[in-house]
Parts: structure tokens; C-alpha cells; sequence
């Protein structure tokens, strides 16, 4: 379903059907009675990153180990990693040569660029979790002009998507790596130029990424060798489904399984309501666009629905009944939603609902 932006004009022959002044700015009203929506997240190895817009009501699906590196298609100059695979990223100290870098020689700092080893210190080796671009802190550093300038990373690839049998009421968000490269991000014109390589090899690949601003990123597959498509356009999604690196304090870095973010860096807002003298069904069904609180939405953390919408733990696993979220998408519509699943029949995690409906 698409959007329609209806124009209420006033002229002369219907000034006595009106009462809305001709001065007053046009009315944007999304054409969409909501939906119940089912993800296509996969089961409880969780294989697919799903990028779903509320307008129209369609989603995007791509697999977890599709991309590796994104590049910020703003003014600024930023690399992120993919976080749902648990890739990290570590300078290598005194390296000026791509080709002299060997797995001897970063041998120890392979034991520290890690994700969810338990070791608070690991965090440097991440992006910022809030997805604050492009103000927030990325594990490869802001790509400067002069190529020299631009460090040499020792990159952890992260892990691949399991293969096998997942206990019931489990998930497994992978296990088995996915190895080691070498990397050097430099700029390109306008654009960036990626260098990298195997640890021990001799010589380096390159790609050429060019920005393209309808986008927030661009992304390339170092597997691949390619440049691939991941987001839609900045405007048409609005939350993403995926498994995420986030942060546990004290612990360092952690990986979550059945995460939802927002389109932040697109202009997605969003905020968290608890229900409050009545059930988390009833609040929802009774709330209306004049409860919309504009005070309350955050834009700068694609964190604010996260895993905060269902409960697991040693007690078992669960939507959380209680709590249902307002969404003001990419595009400036406004929306209320709220999970109804966590498992499929079989209580086999990964096979997330949710339903939402537009508020105007």
C-alpha cells in the first residue's frame, strides 16, 4: 500500500463543506489500515536481516553474511562493520604496508579484537551500538584525506550462520569463524577505496565505492569481492530485524539474538509505551494520535524497541504483554505497534509477529 498525499484545498464552492482554514499547510495521511506482519527472520538460527517498511507494508530480506562493510553515503567519511555476524576491527599498530601485515605479526592482537568474550575492554573494537551516524564512534576511524593518515585494521570476520539442529526454545547465532582479513579504507574522490587481503597474503585486492546519497550506506561483500545490495533507499524502511552486537555493562560487547532497530540514521524516531492501569492490549487499541508525546521519541539510538519487546531467561520466553511502541517513520507518519509472538507453535525461536496500525 502506498502512501497518498492528499491535498485538502479550499475554493469558493466548498468553503460551506469545510472548516479548515485556506491557510492551513496540506495533510499527509498514509493510506494503510495497518497490518499483522510475520518477519521472515528464519527459525532460531536467525539467517536473514530483514529491512520492513510500515507505509507500505513490505519488507526486504537479505542474508546476515550478505555484506561486510558499509560505507556512510553522507558529507562525513564512515566505515561500519556488520554487527550481526559479530565482526570487530582493531588498528594495527606501526603498519604502513597492507602487504607486509602477516598473521605472525598481529598474532596477539587477534586475542583481543573479539566479540562477547566476556572482556569489557572489547567495545573499542565495535561501532557505537546507538548507531549514531555520523557523529557516533566507528572501531575504523573516521577515513581521512591524506591516505597515510588512514590506519591499517586487523579484521575479525565474525561468524558464520549455523547449520544444524537448534534446541527447542534456543537459538544459535553462529559458531564457527569466518577467519581474519587485513583492511585499509582510504578515500576515493568523493567515494572510498578498500584495500584488503588474507592475512598472509602478499598482495591486496581493491574496491572503489562510490556514495550514493539516496542510500544511508553502501555496502561490499569482502568475500565476494563485490559491492551489494542491502538497505532499501533511506526513506522506504523504517525497522530492521536482525541478530545485533550490543553492549552489557561490565561485560564488554554481547551478541542478541531477535533484535529490531530503527531507521535512525534515515530520520526514524520512536518511542516505548508501558501500559499503565489496564492491560498492554487495551492501552494499545485505545491509543490515539492525540497521545502522540513528541517529547518522548528518540532519534539518535536504533536501540529503543531492541530486545526490549520480549523476555527470555531462566524462566522461559515471552513477549512482554505490557509495553507497545509509537514510530514516526522516515517519511514523517506516525505509527503504533506492538509484538504478539516470539515462536511459532512449536516454541521455535526466530518466527517473531507484530501488528501496527497508522495514527492520524
Amino acid at each position: 500500500m502506498k502512501k497518498i498525499l492528499f491535498y485538502l484545498l479550499i475554493g469558493v464552492s466548498f468553503i460551506s463543506q469545510s472548516c479548515i482554514n485556506d491557510k492551513e499547510d496540506p495533510v499527509t495521511i498514509p493510506k494503510t489500515d495497518g497490518s499483522v506482519v510475520n518477519p521472515s527472520v528464519g527459525g532460531p538460527t536467525q539467517p536473514n536481516q530483514i529491512w520492513f517498511d510500515l507505509g507500505t507494508d513490505t519488507e526486504i530480506l537479505t542474508k546476515r553474511t550478505d555484506w561486510d562493510l558499509a560505507f556512510y553515503s553522507g558529507s562525513s567519511f564512515k566505515v561500519i562493520l556488520n554487527s550481526s555476524i559479530m565482526m570487530a576491527a582493531g588498528k594495527i599498530a606501526n603498519a604502513t604496508n597492507i602487504d607486509q601485515v602477516t598473521e605472525a605479526s598481529v598474532s596477539s592482537l587477534m586475542t583481543q579484537v573479539q566479540v562477547a568474550n566476556f572482556n569489557p575492554a572489547n567495545t573499542i573494537y565495535i561501532d557505537d551500538v546507538k548507531g549514531d551516524f555520523p557523529s557516533g564512534v566507528t572501531a575504523i576511524e573516521e577515513i581521512k584525506a591524506n591516505d597515510s593518515d588512514n590506519a591499517i585494521y586487523l579484521v575479525n570476520m565474525g561468524k558464520e550462520i549455523f547449520d544444524g539442529a537448534v534446541a527447542t526454545g534456543s537459538v544459535n547465532t553462529g559458531t564457527v569463524s569466518r577467519g581474519w582479513m587485513k583492511v585499509q579504507v582510504v578515500r576515493s574522490g568523493d567515494g572510498y577505496k578498500v584495500k584488503y587481503a588474507e592475512l598472509n597474503a602478499t598482495s591486496h585486492k581493491e574496491l572503489i565505492v562510490a556514495k550514493n546519497t539516496a542510500y544511508n550506506f553502501n555496502y561490499i561483500s569482502l568475500k565476494n569481492n563485490k559491492e551489494v545490495f542491502i538497505q532499501p533507499e533511506k526513506k522506504k524502511w523504517d525497522l530492521g530485524f536482525s541478530v545485533f552486537t550490543n553492549i552489557i555493562d561490565g561485560a564488554g560487547s554481547y551478541i542478541y539474538a531477535d533484535f529490531v532497530t530503527i531507521n535512525n540514521v534515515g530520520g526514524a524516531g520512536a518511542y516505548e509505551v508501558k501500559a499503565n492501569g489496564t492491560t498492554g492490549v487495551e492501552a494499545y487499541n485505545n491509543f490515539k494520535v492525540s497521545d502522540i508525546d513528541q517529547s518522548k521519541f528518540i532519534y539518535n539510538d536504533q536501540r529503543v524497541i531492541g530486545s526490549n519487546w520480549r523476555e527470555v531467561g531462566p524462566s522461559g520466553y515471552q513477549v512482554k504483554g505490557d509495553v507497545f511502541y509509537v514510530v514516526k517513520d522516515a517519511e514523517g507518519f506516525y505509527f503504533k505497534l506492538r509484538f504478539t509472538r516470539l515462536t511459532n507453535s512449536s516454541n521455535e525461536r526466530g518466527y517473531p509477529q507484530f501488528e501496527y496500525k497508522p495514527l492520524f
